[in-house]
């Protein structure tokens, strides 16, 4: 399910007061990181994710590589931030605004 702007928008709204809450460093993507970004997408639907300086792969394949993997939307990418969104399958908190 592709997301419309309008959606994006509002949850690019809601990832501004958001920290970021895991760190891509070195080591790349581990499947440590893929297992911990899954849970916490499954908890708190929306998430922040910071790419290191140390780590040497485009922030933009990360961020879809993630995305693939746990089953989740890339909201956006600025400069080394990754947002991901993904609803809960239980009682979802976030709603989004409805398609047109």
């Amino acid at each position: 399910m592709a997301m419309t702007s309008k959606q994006r928008a509002y949850l690019k709204s809601l990832a501004n007061s958001i920290t970021p809450i895991f760190q891509v460093g070195k080591a790349s993507l581990t499947p440590e990181i893929i297992t911990a970004v899954d849970e916490a997408l499954e908890k708190r639907e929306l998430i922040k994710i910071s790419v290191l300086k140390n780590c040497f792969d485009d922030p933009k394949e990360l961020a879809e590589t993630i995305a693939g993997r746990t089953k989740s939307q890339v909201v956006h990418v600025i400069g080394k931030k990754i947002v991901l969104y993904r609803p809960a399958k239980k009682n979802p908190k976030i709603q989004l605004p409805k398609q047109t």
